[in-house]
């Protein structure tokens, strides 16, 4: 068994000591790895992409939810096939563990290291997202694709956990600014939302469910999500199975001040609750979003990336995830 460790050092407001914990237990073990550290986001997503190019067994990505997330990126291809037979391990040293809590991965150091020397995996599904680059004054109220216009500036990502549009993209942002590296996860991310609740003005938002187009009226946020956590304690009851290929998505839209206070508990509960005006849940399997000058940024799996129009879909390969199999 051949493993490959993508460490970011710098998760966590530093973790040198976990890095060399980390890599004196492989070493004891007696196991056969390589390993890379990270300066930016984007090295782990390269790093990846090697590791897969090279067949090693198990890729490892040591930090962050940002860092996780590049690591899965580059897993797949454009089209949403995975480029090996690589499994995925998961030591988090950063903030937000939004992907541990949701697939049973040990947060303890310790713990997390004996899970990926055990090996046990079982296949989730991804989510493949579309969007633009930059956004494009161009594209105001249609899709990614608008008929008769070829769109050159598109990115394509992959997300394990949640995307947001509307106001989580602030929502992180602000979050990602540094406040949590001095009052936790938790109440930074609490903090960041209620900042900017008050600053955040809703609008109208054209998208398509499944080949359905709708109008949606004063939409605060939509949230298309895989997992039970949309962020850092927020998080939302669903009904989907481990290899389901459709999303949830949780639709905040026409709430007054006094509405938020319900909003909010319901969803730091994380228990059902029955549709109204200010929040409702779907299910769909393609979600597409168009183009919104007024509040155009989105973000996934904690980091706000990319610009409206955007499309939502399951990838075609789901990832084998190593963890804690119930």
């Amino acid at each position: 068994m051949r493993y490959f460790l993508i460490m970011n050092p710098g998760s966590g407001g530093g973790s040198k000591e976990k890095v060399e914990k980390i890599l004196t237990i492989f070493q004891q073990n007696g196991l056969q790895f390589d390993f890379r550290l990270t300066d930016t986001l984007e090295d782990a997503y390269t790093l990846s992409v090697e590791g897969n190019t090279k067949g090693y067994d198990v890729i490892v990505a040591v930090g962050g939810d940002g860092t996780i997330n590049r690591v899965i990126n580059g897993f797949y291809d454009t089209k949403g096939r995975r480029s090996s037979s690589s499994k995925l391990g998961v030591i988090h040293i950063g903030t937000s563990p939004d992907l541990c809590k949701s697939y049973n991965i040990p947060l303890d150091l310790e713990q997390a290291l004996n899970t990926i020397i055990t090996g046990k995996s079982q296949q989730i599904s991804i989510g493949k997202i579309t969007y633009t680059c930059a956004y494009d004054q161009g594209l105001e109220g249609l899709p990614l694709q608008p008929l008769g216009k070829i769109n050159r500036n598109v990115e394509t990502s992959y997300f394990a956990c949640c995307a947001n549009i509307g106001l989580g993209a602030s929502v992180a942002r602000s979050a990602n600014s540094g406040i949590r590296k001095y009052i936790g996860d938790y109440a930074g991310t609490f903090v960041s939302l209620i900042k900017t609740l008050f600053e955040y003005k809703s609008n109208h938002c054209s998208v398509r469910f499944d080949g359905q187009s709708e109008v949606l009226e004063n939409v605060y946020n939509i949230s298309v999500g895989k997992t039970t956590y949309i962020a850092s304690g927020i998080k939302v009851k669903n009904q989907l199975t481990l290899g389901d290929s459709r999303f949830y998505v949780l639709i905040i839209k026409d709430i007054g001040v006094a509405d938020w206070i319900s909003v909010l508990r319901k969803l730091y509960r994380g228990k059902k609750f029955t549709d109204n005006k200010a929040m409702s849940l779907r299910y769909a399997s393609s979600i597409e979003v168009y183009g919104n000058s007024k509040n155009p940024e989105l973000e996934f799996d904690g980091d706000p990336i990319g610009f409206l129009p955007c499309e939502i879909e399951t990838a075609l390969d789901p990832l084998d995830l190593i963890c804690e199999v119930q």
